[in-house]
C-alpha cells in the first residue's frame, strides 16, 4: 500500500460493486496524494474522510451532462406519450388506443442548474417548453429563467414537469417530500437523475398511487440497486432505469480526457481540475 501515489475509481468498479473494498485500501494507504472519480457525485462521506487525510479528490463533472440531458428529454416525451403503459399493452398483446399529451407548451421546473440542469433547460426550450430553474445562487448567465432555491414552493404549483438534477448535500437531501408533491398540479410528471435521496421515496410512491403525480421517470434511488420488492418496479406510471442515464461511449471518453488532463497536471505539480475535497 505504501507504493500507491494516486488512484482512479473507474466505471467498471462501480458496476461490479467493488467500491467499499477500493475505499478501504485507500484509507489504509499512507502515501496516496490524489484520487480521481469517473463520476461527478462526491456525496458519500468517504470522500470527505479522504480529503481530511490530505488526499486531493477530483471528479468528472460535466462529462455526462449531454447524455443525461438527452435521457431527461426522452423521459419527458415518453411520459407525455404514455410509453410505459403502451409497452405494457404490447407485452400483453393488447391494441390500446390512449390519449397523449403535447410536450410543446408544458411548463418545466428544474432543481439544480449545473452542467446537467443547464443542458436540460437548453434542450427543453427547443421543444417549446417554458423553463424555470432553481439553484442556490443564480448567476444571471443560466440558459433559462433562474430563481433562488428558496422560491421552490412558489415554483412547484406553476409547473407541469419537475426535473431533479441537483447534487446531494445537507440542503438538498429530502428536498422533495409530501408537502412539495402536494404543491405540484395534479397529474404532474417527475424526473429524477440527480440522487435518489433528493426525494422522499415513500411519499412519491403514495403520490403516484393516488394520482397526485401522474408519472415518474427515475434513474436514481435511495437504495441502489433498487430492491426487488420496491413497488416502483411494477407501477404502470413509473419508468425505472438503473442509474445509467449518462453511461455512453462519448461520456466515458470525456471523463477519460478529464483524467488525462489532470494526470498531466499532477505530474507537472500544477493545480488539478474539478477538485471536490483536499487540494
Amino acid at each position: 500500500m505504501a507504493t500507491i501515489d494516486l488512484a482512479v475509481f473507474s466505471a467498471d468498479l462501480w458496476r461490479e460493486q467493488r467500491g467499499p473494498s477500493f475505499m478501504k485500501v485507500l484509507l489504509q494507504a499512507p502515501n496516496v496524494q490524489w484520487l480521481h472519480m469517473f463520476s461527478a457525485g462526491l456525496d458519500n462521506p468517504v470522500f470527505a474522510m479522504l480529503g481530511e487525510r490530505g488526499i486531493t479528490v477530483t471528479h468528472s463533472a460535466g462529462s455526462s451532462a449531454v447524455p443525461i440531458a438527452h435521457t431527461v428529454v426522452m423521459h419527458l416525451i415518453a411520459m407525455c406519450r404514455d410509453a410505459r403503459p403502451l409497452s405494457i399493452a404490447q407485452s400483453n398483446h393488447e391494441w390500446s388506443n390512449r390519449g397523449t399529451l403535447d410536450v410543446e407548451g408544458r411548463r418545466l421546473g428544474i432543481v439544480g442548474l449545473g452542467a446537467i440542469g443547464s443542458e436540460v433547460a437548453r434542450l427543453a426550450a427547443h421543444f417549446g417548453m417554458h423553463v424555470i430553474g432553481v439553484r442556490r445562487a443564480p448567476t444571471g448567465d443560466e440558459p433559462c429563467e433562474a430563481w433562488s432555491v428558496d422560491r421552490l414552493h412558489e415554483l412547484l404549483p406553476r409547473i407541469d414537469d419537475l426535473v431533479l438534477t441537483a447534487p446531494l448535500t445537507d440542503d438538498t437531501r429530502g428536498i422533495i417530500g409530501d408537502r412539495e408533491l402536494d404543491l405540484l398540479p395534479v397529474g404532474a410528471h417527475v424526473v429524477n437523475v440527480g440522487r435518489g435521496e433528493l426525494v422522499d421515496e415513500p411519499a412519491l410512491v403514495r403520490a403516484l398511487l393516488d394520482g397526485r403525480v401522474g408519472a415518474a421517470a427515475l434513474d436514481v434511488f435511495a437504495i441502489e440497486p433498487l430492491p426487488a420488492d420496491s413497488p416502483l418496479w411494477d407501477m404502470p406510471n413509473v419508468i425505472v432505469t438503473p442509474h445509467s442515464a449518462g453511461t455512453t461511449p462519448l461520456a466515458a471518453q470525456r471523463a477519460a480526457e478529464i483524467f488525462l488532463d489532470n494526470l498531466g497536471r499532477f505530474l507537472r505539480a500544477e493545480r488539478l481540475r474539478n477538485i471536490g475535497f483536499g487540494g
